[in-house]
């Protein structure tokens, strides 16, 4: 029994939800997304809820259930809020900022990093080094806040680089001077 896919699925006020053969659509205030729902799963839609049930009884059902009940879940929280991940830039000299739908970096390489916002995120600089990433796809957000990170990772030693607001850095105690 998948604990996530017993759970009904609240429909806020502002959001549409239709059906239209196997695509769930879901229509807000940020925008409108869909999501194609998988066979092995049924939908009970009324105004104020949506229930997931499975089709079935096969082992890989189960699976399928708190998948498409997650999916459906963030699509509705996607287009009644949106999504947004916040990346911190730590390491002396390295810059970024945003011209357009591109971010311009210096990253400590011998030249200047650029990367192209996708269509449907935008991207703004807060306090000259935490990078805010946001839409309403939370699949699309959190891949191209990867995709920046994986630009520059933080490393061990001095802290450098990408990190996630928030995320704690476990720090190498770097060469010890030897005496003799």
């Amino acid at each position: 029994m998948s604990k996530i896919g017993k759970k009904p699925i609240e429909i806020p006020e502002g959001v549409e939800i239709r059906l239209e053969g196997d695509i769930l659509f879901a229509k807000g205030p940020k925008g409108e997304l869909n999501v194609k729902v998988l066979p092995e799963v049924k939908l009970e839609i009324d105004k104020a809820q949506i229930i997931v049930k499975k089709a079935d009884e096969q082992a890989s059902t189960n699976a399928f259930w708190g998948l498409m009940r997650a999916l459906i879940n963030n699509i509705i929280v996607g287009v009644k809020d949106g999504y947004e991940k916040k990346l911190e830039l730590q390491g002396v000299g390295f810059r970024m900022s945003v011209q357009g739908s591109k971010i311009n970096m210096a990253l400590g390489f011998s030249h200047p990093v650029e990367a192209e916002v996708p269509a449907g995120l935008t991207a703004k600089i807060e306090d000259n080094n935490i990078l805010v990433i946001s839409g309403i796809d939370k699949q699309a957000v959190g891949q191209f806040a990867a995709d920046v990170r994986s630009l520059k990772e933080v490393e061990p030693y001095k802290g450098k680089g990408f990190r996630y607001v928030g995320e704690k850095v476990r720090r190498k105690a770097g060469k010890k001077a030897g005496t003799k």
